[in-house]
C-alpha cells in the first residue's frame, strides 16, 4: 500500500504529516456517496480496539441510535493503556482508570448511557495475537444482531485492522451485516486515494445537535486530545488538525 510521500521519513503513514481537513471539505466525491440507513430497532454490536475509536468513528451514529429504539453493545478490545508508553506523568494503570471513566462520560455526551460496555483488557498494541479469540468471544454477541459495526480494516492501524478483521469474521460466521469505520485513513489517505475502497462507501448524515453532541464526546477524551504533562512523551495522540477529521457533518462506513 502507498502512503503519502512525507511519509517516507517516518516509521508509518499515520507518523507522518497528514491530509488537511480542508482538503476533505474541498472534495467532490461526497455527494456520490450513499446514504446509509442505521437500524430504527433491534440490535447493534459497536466494536472499539481503543477507548474514543467508536466515538471518532461512529460517535454521531451512536447519538442517531440513542434515540430509536435500538440496543447497543459497545466491545472495547483495549483498555488504551499504551497510548503514552514512555509518559513520566500517567502510569499505564492509571490510563485504563482514566480512559474507562472517558468512555462512560462520552457516552452520557451522546445520549447513550444504557449501552451495554464490554471491557476485554486485551493488551493494547496486541489485538492482532488475540485476534482468534476475539472472533470467538464475538460470535455469542453478535448472533442475532441487526448490524455490526468496526474499526475500517485497512486504517493502517494494527488494532484497529485486527478488530475489524475479527468483526468482519464472526459477522459472516452469524451472517449479519457488517460495517467498517475508518479513523486514521482520514489522516493519511486523500481524496479519491485508490487504497481506500470508495466502491463500498457510504455515509451517514448528522443533524447539527448530533454534530454538536458528538463534539463534546470526543472533547471527554481529554486524555487523548490533550498533553499528559509538560514532556515530549506526554504531548496530545489527537491535536486539533486531526480532531477536524471528526467533527463534520457526516461519517463515513465501508460495507
Amino acid at each position: 500500500m502507498s502512503t503519502p510521500p512525507a511519509a517516507e521519513h517516518f516509521d508509518n503513514a499515520i507518523q507522518a504529516p497528514g491530509t488537511d481537513e480542508s482538503v476533505w471539505r474541498a472534495w467532490s466525491g461526497w455527494d456520490r456517496l450513499p446514504e446509509a440507513a442505521l437500524p430504527r430497532s433491534g440490535r447493534v454490536v459497536v466494536v472499539a480496539a481503543h477507548p474514543d475509536d467508536e466515538v471518532l468513528g461512529f460517535g454521531g451514529s451512536l447519538a442517531l441510535l440513542a434515540g430509536s429504539a435500538v440496543d447497543v453493545t459497545l466491545v472495547i478490545l483495549t483498555d488504551g493503556e499504551a497510548s503514552h508508553p514512555h509518559s513520566r506523568s500517567v502510569t499505564p494503570g492509571e490510563l485504563v482508570r482514566i480512559r474507562a471513566q472517558e468512555t462512560r462520560a462520552a457516552l452520557a455526551e451522546l445520549g447513550i448511557s444504557r449501552a451495554r460496555v464490554a471491557r476485554w483488557g486485551i493488551p493494547d498494541t496486541q489485538v492482532a495475537a488475540y485476534e482468534d479469540r476475539v472472533v470467538a468471544r464475538l460470535l455469542p454477541l453478535v448472533t442475532g444482531a441487526d448490524l455490526v459495526v468496526a474499526p475500517w480494516t485497512g486504517d493502517l492501524h494494527g488494532d484497529h485492522e485486527a478488530a475489524g478483521r475479527a468483526a468482519l469474521a464472526a459477522a459472516r460466521k452469524t451472517a449479519i451485516p457488517c460495517w467498517l469505520y475508518p479513523v486514521w485513513m482520514w489522516h493519511w489517505a486523500r481524496p479519491e486515494a485508490p487504497e481506500v475502497p470508495w466502491h463500498s462507501a457510504a455515509r451517514i448524515t448528522l443533524p447539527g445537535d448530533v454534530q454538536f453532541r458528538k463534539r463534546a464526546a470526543i472533547a471527554r477524551y481529554a486524555s487523548q486530545i490533550r498533553p499528559l504533562g509538560p514532556d515530549p512523551e506526554d504531548a496530545a495522540i489527537l491535536p486539533p488538525e486531526e480532531i477536524a477529521h471528526h467533527a463534520r457533518e457526516q461519517e463515513v462506513v465501508f460495507r
